[in-house]
């Protein structure tokens, strides 16, 4: 899986910084796309990259305030003349967004080419297929506002087919058996144990991908054993008392929040205008003190999760 970063500021663009939206790419299904947020020109943003909108097969959409969601109509539209007919596309988002969605389409009379589902959301389970669950919580802003956990399932073990062909046992449905966990007994009663010939079950990747929040408890449960969360860091810890106010988390409590989670890495996202290009090392400075292993995206920014996690 690989994260890219198409739009890391908050509330309005910058020349430095688009508005929110976030793409998680899937290299084992052929470049699937997940994405979050569609901020104001995302589509604009994916044209700088490798991304294809025709790929995009579900869209995940934190909460209703524009600079995560004003996107949207022009993206769907768009992408029934970049080769994506007859490619559905599923949208998750708090209640409203339909209404969202049909008005801007109706209204602009935009005719999709290929079938759309919108799922309006609330806490749980809200997506689950190919071997990914997709969990959603309540964070806490001043409208409703969600963060999302995706999880996949853990992989079996690889099955030591060279030590079975040492012992003579040829290729065939007892291997079969064996890396489906069951013992085997062989004609000469000698009894092979699964445990013995198949490695331990691969653990499957968690990445938690929040939308605008203040510090609460349900960011940290979103974030448990993740292998990254992606949390918004608007401002150094300073205003975190005025941003608190908006819903909006500083740097050090995105920090604390992913240390509570005992999340493998963070990403900062959501930068406020007022910290220019130089001065983001100070927010990864106040996040680092709290948890060592943070990076601050940038658009375009691209973290494969595997290496990311080992850092």
């Amino acid at each position: 899986m690989e994260l890219h970063f198409l739009g890391t500021g908050a509330g309005m663009p910058s020349k430095e910084r688009n508005v929110s939206s976030v793409a998680l790419k899937f290299l084992q299904t052929g470049g699937e796309i997940w994405l979050f947020d569609c901020g104001e020109a995302t589509q604009h943003q994916i044209l700088h990259t490798s991304l294809k909108p025709r790929k995009i097969n579900k869209i995940f959409i934190t909460h209703l305030h524009g600079d995560h969601l004003f996107g949207l109509p022009g993206l769907l539209g768009s992408r029934s003349f970049q080769n994506g007919e007859e490619s559905p596309v599923s949208i998750y988002g708090p209640k409203g967004i339909k209404a969202f969605i049909d008005t801007s389409l109706n209204i602009s009379q935009t005719h999709l080419t290929y079938p759309i589902q919108v799922i309006e959301i609330d806490e749980g389970l809200i997506c689950e297929e190919e071997g990914r669950r997709v969990y959603a919580k309540k964070l806490e802003h001043v409208i409703p506002c969600f963060g999302f956990r995706v999880e996949e399932q853990a992989q079996p073990g690889k099955l030591e087919a060279g030590l079975l062909k040492k012992m003579g046992l040829p290729p065939g449905p007892l291997y079969q058996q064996l890396k489906e966990g069951r013992d085997i007994t062989l004609e000469d009663g000698t009894v092979l144990k699964s445990s013995e010939f198949v490695s331990p079950p691969v653990p499957g990747r968690i990445v938690a991908i929040l939308g605008d929040t203040k510090y609460c408890e349900n960011a940290v449960e979103l974030g448990r054993d993740a292998e990254v969360l992606i949390h918004e860091a608007t401002v150094l810890h300073e205003l975190a008392e005025k941003a608190a106010e908006f819903g909006h988390s500083s740097a050090r409590s995105a920090a604390v929040t992913a240390r509570r989670a005992n999340a493998a890495a963070l990403i900062l996202n959501h930068i406020s205008s007022r910290y220019h290009k130089e001065e983001k090392t100070l927010l990864l400075k106040e996040a680092r003190e709290v948890f060592p292993n943070t990076q601050i995206a940038d658009d375009f920014s691209v973290f494969p999760i595997e290496k990311l996690s080992k850092k």
